[in-house]
């Protein structure tokens, strides 16, 4: 499918991030996606990652916290509290793989984790070799379960997702494309075979990875938009960029087609690309740090977040030159950059202030202890900071590798849910679209939207953008503000304590909270000492 520019110029793109459901998406979630491209008629819709809530309790039995562990395992004690008051179970099968292995010293499971689980009989030397007869058929039902009803139905929950938010962009026939965040993967099923579940539905631009110098990876990828007078001239360009998920990751560097369903547990369709023993390893060695202190109740995440391969870098710069070939000038294109994960850089678009500052946010990790509110000589207007910004704890150089590869005049994220500003530094746009889901934590409900981008033919770089909130489409409230209320004012850590006491609102709310308080117990004093 070829996009170009319509005859009057224009391009219209619209961001969506993180809708984070599961497999019942939120009505409301549909009903703003509904609106907005109703209201814009978009020639694009991009979603910049985190489309799957992966560790929604329906994903309960193939949950991955991290790649390459064992799937169902390391569940988060809110996920488990979650299920139960839904009432969903784990699978039989799964709970016997995980928990009630062959209690004769003479055999073991082998493979525990994979799709293809085997009873095998120890030996004295290795205590792995030779066959196994005894209680082949309960192994092999392990693997039938374990690869066909529970891998299958987690993949179907997937592609439930996926047809319920697309729905409005395939009634209206709009094109989109999707990138990953840190938590699609989570559900079991990653980003390869999640980017050939999107193919399965008309209008995804997501190409087949390493199909062209185009597509390096899945969620890495240029759309190239052409002029509107059908030459086929290259006048802009859209990149999707895979920024990673989580940091000491064994994996993070291999997001390509057999490493991921390998570990995914995938049937018959990988080879071994990251399953060799030096690599498995490593794997272990990186994971048992996250391992010895992981926290159940973790909302947030206390490792770190992970950031573009490096090939992704120089896939940035490599891909400019391709373009530049295909127009026969070897001029780099007007480009804007979709991802996940903020770079550092975006704290350059803040200010630092003291603690005490109203609406201040403290920094995340390694900026913590430091408070800033957004630097209105870079932001443009309109722009609002609701939280700290979730950047990886390296800088691996992407906003420099943008610079230097000449046509990026901006790069936008999702991840931090009530962040919807952008600013200009480093000679480039840096900016956020907030949650348009309602399944997730973010700002309120008015406050929650999708980014819109105008692009004229004749100048992409001077781009109009905005935010199409559920406030200016729908209306004030949703249709669950109890909820939305909560995770407007959910907190994990004392950082989300002392930015929530920053707001006056919340602060006003407990101070007449404790004089009331204070007045009843005076009043109650007061008559014990009359008594």
């Amino acid at each position: 499918m070829t996009l170009r520019f319509n005859s009057d110029g224009t391009f219209r793109v619209l961001q969506m991030a993180d809708i984070q459901d599961g497999p019942n998406v939120r009505e409301d979630t549909i009903r703003l996606i509904e609106a907005a491209i109703k209201k814009t008629h978009p020639d694009l819709i991009v979603f910049t990652g985190d489309q799957i809530r992966g560790y929604d309790p329906a994903y309960i039995d193939t949950f991955l916290r991290r790649r390459g562990e064992q799937p169902g395992t390391h569940i988060r004690a809110v996920t488990e509290i979650e299920a139960k008051i839904r009432g969903i179970k784990r699978h039989p099968f799964t709970k016997a793989l995980l928990e009630q292995p062959p209690t004769d010293d003479n055999w073991m499971i082998d493979g525990i984790g994979t799709d293809s689980p085997k009873l095998v009989k120890r030996n004295k030397r290795d205590g792995r070799n030779g066959s196994a007869n005894k209680l082949e058929s309960w192994a092999q039902s392990i693997n039938r379960a374990t690869a066909a009803t529970i891998l299958d139905s987690t993949r179907q929950k997937v592609r439930d997702t996926f047809a319920a938010f697309l729905g409005p962009a395939l009634e209206a026939r709009i094109p989109f494309a999707a990138t990953y965040g840190n938590h699609d993967f989570q559900c079991g099923i990653l980003a390869d075979e999640q980017d050939d579940i999107y193919r399965e539905f008309s209008g995804c631009m997501n190409p087949v990875a390493g199909s062209s110098p185009l597509a390096l990876e899945p969620g890495t990828f240029a759309i190239p938009i052409e002029a509107s007078d059908g030459s086929g001239r290259i006048a802009m360009s859209v990149m999707m960029v895979n920024s990673g998920d989580y940091a000491d990751n064994a994996f993070d560097g291999d997001r390509s087609n057999s490493g991921d369903r390998e570990h995914a547990g995938d049937t018959g369709k990988s080879g071994n690309t990251v399953g060799n023993a030096a690599g498995e390893r490593e794997s272990l060695t990186s994971y048992a740090k996250y391992a010895s202190n992981s926290r159940g109740w973790d909302l947030a995440d206390s490792d770190g977040y992970g950031t573009p391969s490096p090939e992704a870098i120089e896939w940035l710069k490599q891909v400019q030159r391709e373009l530049g070939e295909r127009n026969g000038d070897g001029l780099a294109v007007p480009a804007i950059a979709f991802q996940h994960i903020p770079p550092q850089e975006f704290y350059d678009c803040l200010r630092e202030v003291p603690a005490y500052t109203p609406n201040a946010v403290e920094g995340a990790r390694t900026f913590a202890g430091h408070c800033y509110v957004l630097n209105r000589d870079v932001c443009r207007p309109g722009s609002r900071l609701g939280e700290a910004i979730g950047c990886a704890d390296e800088n691996v150089g992407e906003v420099q590798a943008l610079r230097d590869a000449g046509g990026y005049f901006a790069l936008f994220c999702g991840h931090d849910h009530k962040n919807a500003f952008v600013g200009h530094v480093h000679d480039i746009d840096l900016g956020y679209a907030p949650t348009c889901g309602f399944e997730c934590y973010g700002p309120k409900s008015r406050l929650r939207g999708i980014r819109l981008f105008e692009f004229r033919e004749n100048n992409p770089v001077s781009y109009v953008t905005r935010m199409l909130t559920w406030g200016d489409l729908i209306g004030r409230y949703s249709s669950n503000e109890l909820r939305v209320f909560f995770e407007d004012h959910c907190v994990t850590d004392l950082i989300g304590i002392r930015n929530e006491l920053r707001r006056p609102q919340v602060t006003a709310t407990l101070l007449g909270i404790g004089s009331v308080m204070c007045a009843a117990a005076g009043h109650a004093i007061a008559k014990l000492f009359k008594r």
